[in-house]
């Protein structure tokens, strides 16, 4: 059953007769599915609840639902987890977003890193994130989420260091780490963390983080680690960390 994101809360959806689909998803509806009137989709209000809702009125330009039911479906992580990368080059930050929203990503926040290739002016910046955007929407859409990430503006490594200060936790995927044979860190975190937390993982971009930086997030708090003996390519890091994260906190927990 195709899902749509509903810019509506639970509540403004329940309390309304009827309520409005807008966008690109009125052209999908009525051009690409060809829906009618009386069929049924899923709708995902912006507060995260599912509900199975039924087409009253559809038209090239307007498209009208109603609630049938909420299904009390609930596909989020049990923690919030927020990925940082530094710019890395080529499309590999789209491949980011895509794979890490299907693995329950919360956030993506990219920064320039130090050793970043990429600069991207205002301009591009924008046009970038407008795509990023789409790319966590549609992904959003077909791993069946609750709800679409979101894709943060470039950051600058000082606001990076800024965000590290306003989550419950940060580690750092740090090279140096794992090169070292660092392998408990990351799972300690991860064991420790309630339900509803945040936390912060930070990826550096090719070149991974310089000394400096790791040594700067580390002075904010976080922990720095590895991740496992291997050195993981920066497209690759978050695919593990998230991997790990729903492990831990799902697979494991959900046998407790």
């Amino acid at each position: 059953m195709q899902r749509y994101f509903i810019e509506l809360t639970k509540q403004e959806m329940n309390e309304a007769h009827e309520f409005q689909i807008t966008g690109e998803d009125v052209h999908h509806i009525a051009n690409v599915m060809r829906m009618n009137a009386g069929d049924r989709i899923i709708c995902c209000s912006k507060d995260g609840h599912e509900a199975l809702c039924k087409l009253q009125a559809v038209s090239k330009e307007h498209i009208s639902c109603l609630v049938s039911e909420w299904t009390g479906e609930d596909r989020e992580l049990p923690v919030k987890v927020l990925i940082a990368s530094g710019l890395p080059k080529g499309d590999k930050l789209e491949w980011i977003i895509q794979k890490g929203t299907e693995l329950g990503a919360s956030m993506f926040i990219p920064f320039q890193g130090a050793r970043s290739v990429v600069k991207l002016d205002d301009k591009k910046a924008k046009k970038k994130r407008e795509r990023w955007t789409k790319i966590a929407k549609e992904a959003a859409e077909q791993s069946y989420r609750n709800e679409i990430p979101e894709v943060k503006t470039v950051h600058t490594f000082r606001q990076l260091l800024e965000m590290a200060e306003n989550v419950d936790k940060c580690v750092v995927a740090y090279e140096e780490s794992s090169k070292q044979g660092e392998s408990s860190a990351f799972a300690a975190v991860v064991q420790s963390l309630p339900y509803g937390s945040s936390l912060l993982i930070v990826f550096g971009p090719e070149g991974g983080l310089t000394e400096s930086e790791a040594q700067q997030l580390s002075e904010k708090g976080a922990v720095l680690c590895g991740l496992g003996p291997r050195i993981l390519r920066t497209e690759t890091a978050p695919m593990y960390a998230l991997s790990a994260v729903s492990y831990h906190t799902e697979l494991l927990r959900g046998d407790q």
